[in-house]
């Protein structure tokens, strides 16, 4: 069982920075693969970011790209998604996730932080 726990949510203004941090517990952090997800209402959840469990390779969202940047410190069991240049539409409940095997569903969720950028 992994538990994941979200923090650094708030409401900021357009072109300001938010850093997310995803602390887990419970199992090996450094096997799982780890991924960030977004949902704003009315929509269905996005994968924005994942990284591997080493940390040697991540994917972004088209919608991220050059924007956010998703990372982890392996020996905290903390992964990060550092937002920069945030834009309304990046308002949404984000959600940190976990999953064992690469090719596998996501299996462990955080409870989401909010984020809302205003115009």
């Amino acid at each position: 069982q992994v538990q994941l726990v979200e923090s650094g949510g708030g409401l900021v203004e357009a072109g300001d920075s938010l850093r997310l941090s995803c602390e887990a517990s419970g199992r090996p952090f450094s096997s799982s693969v780890m991924g960030w997800f977004r949902q704003a209402p009315g929509e269905e959840r996005q994968n924005v970011a994942r990284i591997t469990g080493s940390g040697d390779s991540s994917w972004h969202a088209d919608s991220v790209k050059g924007r956010f940047t998703i990372s982890r410190d392996n020996a905290k069991n903390t992964v990060y998604l550092q937002m920069n240049s945030l834009k309304p539409e990046d308002t949404a409940v984000y959600y940190c996730a976990a999953k064992t095997w690469s090719l596998g569903p996501w299996d462990y969720w955080g409870q989401g932080t909010q984020v809302t950028v205003s115009s």
